[in-house]
């Protein structure tokens, strides 16, 4: 028989340290612990200069439809004109966080504003899932801050209901308190919704300090411009009585009635309207600043779109909320720098038949 051989007294602290180690709190030893898995969130989280740039990009193509299935090799992105790495890509519908800036001036009355808030009701009822979430602004002499961050559509749609139009156009202010509260969604994708039928003509904000707010944050920016002559209004330009008229050259016309009692050669004038009636206020007095809406939107990676109807507004509004769900998202390592300068941001695909939008550039504060 082969003899027990006893153990040494080192064995013994031995094994006493292993039991207790294993028996504290019936816990593992900490290298032994499992790792919380990343969440694939944080991973996008925009951070201008410092971690990662992310980008979102919506590709179609000559027909200006969508592009599905595209991979991460079929993308090249630069920033200021130097390629870089893309470490990051996803083609998949994300949650999105979503402010909503709505015209509610005087011009926005009648057809127009019903068409809104029908348009916007559907926009955020049957378009998006329930991980977005959604803010409400109105604007006319200022921006009004109607509903906060919330996923709840009956209280954005109690909100709409209660708007009235009244007022001027004070659309830079809104926009750049909405950009700012975009940012701070809690979601990934960020953008923001502007409806108006005019030009801004109360604001205090430039069209300059918009924009740099614009580049400052990661929010896409889409716009969606009506035109005045909607409401069935003469889209003719119309006479301001207010202002000398030049004075008509050659021979006069003859005067009508000519002879007394009879239909002349000329149909009498249409009247002018005065300066204060509803009729003035509806005219094409104060058009969409189409140029001020690109300059807003285009550098976002979002877009402008002008509509010439009131019931143009749904399958408007439905076009954004359908591109939103099919972008695709590339994130690459940041530079480090820190100046304060804006860096351009260049998006291809190798397809040369396919456009690309995407934001193109940022800020590195």
């Amino acid at each position: 028989m082969t003899p027990i051989r006893s153990a040494g007294p080192g064995a013994f602290v031995l094994a006493a340290v292993a039991i207790l180690a294993v028996s504290l709190h019936g816990q593992q030893p900490p290298a032994a612990r499992p790792q919380p898995a990343q969440n694939p969130e944080s991973a996008f989280r925009f951070k201008s200069g410092v971690e990662l740039i992310n980008v979102t990009a919506t590709v179609v193509d000559a027909n200006g439809r969508f592009v599905p299935g595209l991979r991460q090799e079929d993308f090249l992105v630069y920033e200021d004109d130097q390629p870089q790495t893309v470490t990051h890509f996803s083609a998949d519908r994300v949650p999105v966080s979503l402010g909503i800036a709505l015209d509610t001036s005087q011009s926005m009355s009648g057809e127009k504003i019903q068409a809104a808030k029908s348009a916007l009701d559907r926009f955020l009822s049957d378009l998006f899932g329930p991980q977005d979430e959604f803010f409400l602004y109105r604007f006319s002499d200022e921006p009004v801050l109607l509903q906060n961050w919330t996923s709840d559509r009956g209280a954005l749609s109690r909100a709409l209901n209660r708007v009235v139009p009244t007022g001027r156009t004070a659309m830079f202010d809104t926009i750049a308190d909405a950009v700012p509260l975009a940012q701070t969604g809690k979601n990934r994708k960020k953008a923001l919704v502007v409806i108006s039928d005019g030009n801004d003509t109360t604001s205090t904000t430039t069209i300059r300090e918009v924009k740099q707010l614009i580049h400052e944050s990661e929010a896409l920016v889409y716009a969606v411009g009506i035109d005045c002559g909607a409401e069935g209004t003469d889209r003719s330009p119309r006479v301001d009585p207010t202002r000398p008229q030049p004075q008509r050259r050659g021979p006069l016309p003859i005067p009508f009635p000519f002879p007394p009692g009879r239909r002349g050669i000329f149909p009498p004038p249409a009247p002018v309207p005065p300066p204060n009636s509803r009729a003035w206020q509806r005219g094409c007095t104060d058009p969409v600043d189409v140029a001020a809406l690109r300059d807003m939107t285009d550098d976002s990676g979002g877009r402008t779109e002008i509509i010439r109807q009131p019931r143009d507004l749904d399958p408007a509004t439905n076009g954004i909320a359908d591109e939103l769900s099919k972008q695709y998202y590339l994130g690459y390592p940041a530079s480090g720098k820190k100046d304060g300068r804006w860096h351009s941001i260049r998006v291809e695909v190798r397809n040369g038949a396919y456009r690309v939008r995407a934001r193109r550039g940022y800020v590195a504060s």
